[in-house]
């Protein structure tokens, strides 16, 4: 049986709605897993734009920090730019500032000689001018009137100018009576002492125990007392180990007490009787070493017929220094430096030689002897009858006599060289600094002088002088008066030479 067709249809509709129902279950199952899928997916992109936002953002702030340093790179180097830029600008101004000061000395020194030469010109046009009118007073005088006129004229003229001579020889006068009156103190201290110092003054003499420095002073002192009298010496016993120190002035006593006290402390026995026949025999022994020192002398040079004091004052001189040159070495060298310039002169060589060997025995006398060395040597010269051109050249080798003969001036020029030949007289360090600041500071006192150096030991002085303020002719003054200052005022060794340096730069620079 057919069924009814509202049942049909809503057989139907039940199974459309069914149908339907299922779709949309299955629709709403699906659209809820791709709406997870599609959330996933979201996360996963929104993940991704994150890390590539940081990448990205990494990537941007090292840019910039990269930047940021060439940045500063570039600005650093462009403030070194502009500060150099600066310091040459800065330079250059002050060259400009010193320029213009220069300019303007410059200008003031041309303005003042504009002037100076403007009054010279009206000086002379005004001298010119009384000449004029003297001479025409002059040709209405007679004859003699005009030349007594002209006498009076030049005699006021020159009064200035011999006012200044007779101050510069005057002033000359009282430095080279200064001068002579040290070299006089310095000769008679030669003839006294040697030269006070304690190298040259005191001997010392080795002993084999320290009981021997008892032995040696005896009993309450006595035997030192009777050794220093007899000697002249003074014996110092200090704490130094196996030494007695011998002291004296006199290089003979000093010699004799050394002989004297190495044979006591030989033979051991130590008194005053001992001491006093030591002590003579001890001078004994000198006086003949002295002697064989004047006879060694006197072959070294080749001389004969001497008499025999001279020749034990030539030995004496073996034990007198000068200068910590050995006077009995100086005077051999001064004979055969006299004998080769007298045979140069076709002169007598062995009166020169005479001459160079006798000049300094004056140096071993005593203070009895009156007179400086020279002329005291002089004496005894002539009393031993010596050559009359001998003792005139030995008295007048420090200028205190007048020459007579060539032999004087050759045995000045053999004493020169003799003393100031490089090594012949020794000076210590302290003294030669000195004696080279002195000569610089005398080239610096003179006006005009910028600087000085003393060079080459202190044989030469260079002086630098301000070119603005000295001018050619002032620079050649200035050295002659540097000469005559140091040849004054300074005690050196041989010669100086003075050299005067003036010079002008001029400096420019093109941009």
């Amino acid at each position: 049986m057919e069924a009814p067709v509202h049942v049909v249809i809503v057989a139907l509709l039940a199974g459309l709605f069914s149908a339907t129902g299922i779709c949309w279950l299955v629709f709403r199952r699906l659209s809820s897993g791709e709406q997870a899928r599609s959330r996933r997916e979201v996360e996963e992109s929104r993940a991704m734009l994150r890390e590539e936002a940081a990448r990205r953002a990494a990537d941007a702030d090292e840019l910039f920090k990269k930047r940021q340093a060439e940045m500063e790179a570039s600005f650093q180097k462009r403030e070194s730019l502009v500060a150099a830029r600066e310091g040459e600008l800065a330079q250059a101004e002050a060259r400009r500032i010193e320029q213009s000061g220069a300019l303007d000395k410059r200008s003031q020194a041309i303005e003042q000689r504009s002037r100076q030469i403007d009054e010279r010109a009206q000086e002379v046009e005004e001298a010119l001018r009384k000449y004029r009118a003297r001479l025409q007073e002059v040709a209405a005088l007679p004859m003699e009137k005009a030349r007594e006129a002209l006498r009076e004229e030049a005699k006021r003229e020159c009064e200035d100018e011999l006012r200044l001579f007779k101050n510069e020889i005057l002033d000359r006068g009282e430095a080279e009576i200064e001068k002579e009156a040290r070299k006089t103190l310095i000769a008679c201290m030669q003839r006294l002492s040697s030269t006070p110092m304690q190298d040259a003054t005191a001997t010392v003499v080795p002993i084999p125990s320290e009981d021997m420095k008892g032995r040696i002073i005896g009993r309450e002192g006595r035997n030192i007392k009777a050794f220093e009298s007899a000697t002249g010496t003074t014996l110092l016993i200090d704490e130094t180990p196996d030494s007695v120190l011998v002291s004296s002035f006199d290089p003979v006593r000093r010699e004799v007490a050394r002989i004297a006290l190495e044979a006591l402390i030989k033979d051991g026995r130590i008194h005053p009787t001992s001491i006093e026949a030591a002590v003579e025999a001890a001078g004994e022994e000198v006086k003949k070493s002295v002697a064989a020192f004047g006879e060694d002398a006197l072959r070294r040079v080749r001389i004969t017929r001497v008499h025999p004091e001279i020749v034990q004052l030539l030995g004496k001189l073996r034990y007198r220094l000068s200068f910590n040159q050995n006077c009995l070495d100086h005077t051999v060298e001064v004979a055969q430096l006299c004998g080769l310039v007298a045979a140069e002169l076709g002169l007598d060589t062995e009166v020169a030689r005479r001459c160079g060997l006798f000049h300094d025995i004056g140096k071993s006398l005593d203070a009895d002897y009156e007179g400086s060395h020279a002329s005291a040597a002089a004496n005894i010269l002539k009393r031993l009858g010596e050559d009359q051109k001998v003792v005139n050249a030995v008295a007048a080798h420090h200028d205190e006599v007048a020459p007579i003969s060539p032999y004087a001036a050759i045995l000045k020029i053999g004493d020169a060289v003799s003393a100031v030949r490089p090594g012949a007289r020794a000076e210590s360090m302290d003294s030669y600094i000195q004696r080279v600041k002195n000569l610089e500071e005398l080239a610096r006192r003179l006006p005009g002088v910028s600087d000085a150096y003393a060079i080459q030991a202190g044989r030469e002085i260079r002086v630098v002088v301000a070119p603005d303020s000295v001018d050619d002719s002032k620079a050649r003054e200035l050295a002659r008066t540097l000469r005559r200052r140091i040849e004054d005022e300074l005690q050196y060794p041989g010669t100086i030479k003075i050299t005067v340096i003036r010079e002008c730069r001029y400096t420019e620079q093109a941009r």
